[in-house]
C-alpha cells in the first residue's frame, strides 16, 4: 500500500465520529527543514549555520546573511559610501598640499633677497668672512625648499593619480549593480515560470513513498486490516 492510499484511509478515519471522552491529538508541529542546530531564531532558521564549499546539504536558509541580492546591495552601497568618504579625505589633502606649496614661495622670495644683499656685502667687505657664510646658509636653506616644493607637487601629482583610479570602484559598481538586475530578472522569470492560479493551501499532500518505491516502513496487508478493524470498533 502506497503512502497515498494510506492517507486517504486516514483522513477517512478523521471524518468518523469520535466516541465520547476521547480527544484528539493536536497535530505535529512541522520541523523546519534546516535541522541543523537546537537553536533557531525568530524566524525558524539556525543560528549558527555556516555555509561550506565542502557540503551541498542543507542549502543555506534564505536568511539576511545569505540572500545574494540583498548581499550585493549592501557591497555596492557600502563600498560606494567608504569611496566617496576616502575621496574626500584626499581632496582634503591635496588642497593643504596646494597652501603649503604657496606659503613656500614667501619663504623663497625672502631667501633671493637675503642672499642677494649678502652677496653685495661679501663683495665689498671681502675680508669679514661672516657675509659670504650667510650666503652660503641662505643658498642652501633655498635648495633645501626648492626640494620640499619639488616633494610637494609630487604629493599633489600622486593624488590625483589615486582619485583617478578611484573611478574605477564606480565602474566595479555598476557591474555589480548588473548582476544584479540580471538575478532579480531571473528570479522574477522563475517565479513566473513556477506559478499557478491553484492555491497552494487546497493541494493534496505528496505522498512519502510511491508504488515501487524501497522503504521499510510501507505498511502491509495485514497492517491495512488491523487499522480498519481498529476503525470499525470505535
Amino acid at each position: 500500500m502506497t503512502q497515498e492510499e494510506l492517507d486517504t484511509l486516514m483522513a477517512e478515519a478523521d471524518n468518523m465520529p469520535e466516541a465520547d471522552g476521547a480527544t484528539k491529538d493536536a497535530p505535529e508541529q512541522e520541523k523546519p527543514i534546516f535541522s541543523v542546530s537546537e537553536e533557531l531564531d525568530e524566524d525558524g532558521f539556525p543560528k549558527d549555520y555556516r555555509v561550506d564549499a565542502q557540503k551541498h546539504w542543507p542549502p543555506p536558509p534564505p536568511s539576511a546573511d545569505h540572500k545574494m541580492v540583498q548581499q550585493l546591495d549592501d557591497v555596492t552601497r557600502d563600498s560606494e559610501e567608504k569611496a566617496t568618504q576616502v575621496l574626500d579625505m584626499l581632496d582634503s589633502i591635496n588642497n593643504l598640499l596646494m597652501d603649503a606649496e604657496g606659503e613656500t614661495t614667501g619663504i623663497k622670495d625672502a631667501l633671493n633677497s637675503n642672499i642677494e644683499i649678502f652677496e653685495k656685502l661679501s663683495t665689498k667687505f671681502s675680508h669679514i668672512p661672516s657675509f659670504a657664510e650667510q650666503k652660503d646658509k641662505c643658498q642652501s636653506a633655498l635648495e633645501v625648499l626648492e626640494s620640499i616644493e619639488t616633494k610637494l607637487q609630487d604629493g599633489q601629482n600622486d593624488i590625483m593619480n589615486i582619485m583617478d583610479m578611484m573611478q574605477y570602484q564606480d565602474i566595479h559598481r555598476q557591474k555589480i549593480e548588473r548582476v544584479i538586475n540580471v538575478m532579480r530578472a531571473l528570479s522574477k522569470y522563475m517565479n513566473s515560470l513556477f506559478e499557478s492560479n491553484i492555491d497552494d493551501k487546497s493541494r493534496a499532500p505528496s505522498a512519502v513513498h510511491l508504488e515501487g518505491d524501497k522503504a521499510d516502513n510501507l505498511m502491509s496487508d495485514d497492517d491495512i486490516e488491523a487499522l480498519i478493524n481498529s476503525l470499525g470498533k470505535k
